[in-house]
């Protein structure tokens, strides 16, 4: 086996680990769970594992190169309606090839799909060929949020809560394990090239703008459609016996994944191909590597959607509904904590951003301080869900002071960890939130009688709302501890400089000693 597909493959394994350990024990000590559903829910989650090891794998070959590549060019091009019309074109082709927004056109009535993926796919070209002036013009990230998001606050104040929940969880699904490798390496790309000293905190802040993009669309487009109920249908467990059985449904059900898929890799596909017949950028052997990468990162979608769908999404779904069902149903928040703890390891995109920083900061912040961070992030999101499901808390009470929140500590740390922390919000919603958490909440909406459109849904938005708040307080506690850090230092320098003078005045007086 290729060692770095191996070393991805267990950086993977302990990751998706605790999430399937705290699944058992439920099963276990809580919610009994047949030995068929626990089976397939085992084998999802081996082919999660292996699913997710292709993927970062791929990711790193294609994905990344193909983005910075990208990047470098535009920088280089000084047209600036060819600029804006690159980073629309790709915002666009990236947009609709990302699986997680198939599924969310699915789950919304009245608004046919193709016109919800084109309007979400337009809002997010827009907004890319946005981020991308900004980086160029090197225009302040935190005034540009602060702008957007009070325009996107004051229509929301005019939609119907019906429909809030969907447009907010919309931004968060179009930043997928597709779109998060190829816009993250086009910003580093586009920052390379400057080479000042702003230019590693300009490479962050296009998936930020990029998830505003949709929102924004999808706020106008249900000011026309304006659609009041979900059309979410749960998953089923599949009713297995045998080993065969569970072999068979995989089987099965893995057709349409591989179709989906390669639908989603083509227009990527073209676009490489496309960019190196026009720049030439990359040597035969480099071609070579990217395609390989594509190979891969082919076969970890299929492998990743096709264990989280058919093993991870139906269990959830139950696992939801029986808890609710109970008397302990407030037992629901903890747990779900818990759950959303761990689960924001499982994200693909999670670790591409996470090495990413790492690489950027030369290690001022680590993968690991950025995994324990998002986290909690997610942990408090997903309590804050399992409130509003048991409650019926409108999510407007959540999100409008999240917001404010995250905008105001935005002027207060330092530039890189504002793009980090807003880029890291929509990174941190990826599959994971919409094939496990979304199932396991509507099944609890379900079981208590709530409204799904605006109980259940919104929680793809708080996945993505908390880390904002998350990551910029631990930029505050990043900046305070440099401060400290070099006030000792600056002691140690004014103390030298006294020695030096001291030394100076002894050894003039010596000089001026008679012989």
């Amino acid at each position: 086996m290729n060692p770095k597909l191996k070393e991805k493959i267990f950086e993977s394994l302990s990751a998706v680990l605790p999430i399937t350990g705290i699944v058992l024990l439920i099963s276990i000590l809580l919610v009994p769970v047949e030995i068929g559903t626990m089976v397939m829910f085992i084998t999802g989650a081996l082919m999660l594992v292996v699913g997710m090891g292709f993927f970062q794998l791929g990711a790193e070959m294609a994905m990344t190169p193909l983005g910075e590549g990208i990047g470098v060019q535009i920088s280089k091009t000084r047209n600036i309606v060819l600029i804006c019309l690159i980073g629309f074109s790709m915002g666009a082709i990236i947009t609709i090839s990302e699986p997680d927004l198939q599924v969310l056109a699915e789950q919304v009535p009245s608004i046919p799909n193709y016109v919800l993926i084109l309007t979400v796919a337009v809002g997010v070209g827009i907004f890319l060929a946005m981020a991308i002036c900004r980086i160029l013009f090197q225009i302040n990230l935190s005034t540009i949020l602060i702008v957007l998001y009070v325009i996107l606050i004051g229509m929301s104040l005019f939609i119907e809560k019906d429909f809030l929940a969907v447009a907010f969880d919309s931004g968060g699904v179009t930043t997928g394990p597709m779109t998060v490798p190829f816009i993250m390496a086009m910003g580093v790309g586009l920052a390379s090239v400057r080479g000042d000293r702003n230019a590693s905190s300009d490479s962050f802040g296009l998936v930020a703008l990029s998830s505003v993009g949709p929102v924004l669309a999808v706020l106008i487009l249900g000011s026309f459609y304006n659609p009041t109920q979900a059309n979410y249908t749960s998953s089923a467990v599949a009713n297995v016996v045998t080993t065969r059985d569970v072999v068979w449904e995989f089987m099965t059900s893995t057709p349409p994944y591989i179709k989906e898929v390669l639908i989603s890799l083509i227009p990527v596909a073209a676009v490489f191909a496309i960019f190196q017949l026009i720049s030439r950028r990359y040597q035969q052997r480099q071609v070579k590597r990217v395609l390989v990468g594509f190979g891969y990162t082919y076969i970890g979608l299929v492998l990743f959607l096709c264990g989280v769908n058919v093993g991870f999404a139906p269990v959830g779904s139950s696992l939801g509904k029986d808890i609710a069902a109970a008397d302990w149903r407030w037992l629901l928040i903890p747990i779900g904590m818990l759950i959303g703890y761990y689960i924001v390891k499982a994200e693909p995109a999670i670790q591409v951003l996470n090495h990413q920083v790492e690489d950027v900061t030369n290690g001022a912040v680590s993968a690991r301080a950025m995994n324990r961070c998002l986290s909690i992030g997610v942990s408090v999101s997903v309590g804050l869900t399992m409130l509003r499901v048991l409650t019926g808390l409108p999510i407007y009470w959540i999100i409008i002071p999240g917001y404010i929140i995250a905008l105001i500590l935005s002027r207060l740390v330092p530039k890189m960890f504002v793009g980090i922390a807003f880029d890291s919000g929509g990174v941190a919603s990826g599959p994971m939130t919409t094939t496990f958490l979304l199932p396991l909440c509507i099944g609890a909406c379900d079981a208590v009688g709530g409204n799904v459109m605006t109980d259940a849904f919104g929680v793809v938005a708080l996945v993505a709302l908390t880390p904002l708040i998350a990551v910029q307080i631990m930029g505050i506690v990043y900046q305070y501890k440099m401060r400290a850090a070099a006030q000792p230092a600056a002691a140690g320098a004014v103390s030298l400089d006294a020695m030096d003078e001291i030394f100076e005045f002894e050894e003039d007086d010596e000089y001026d000693e008679p012989s």
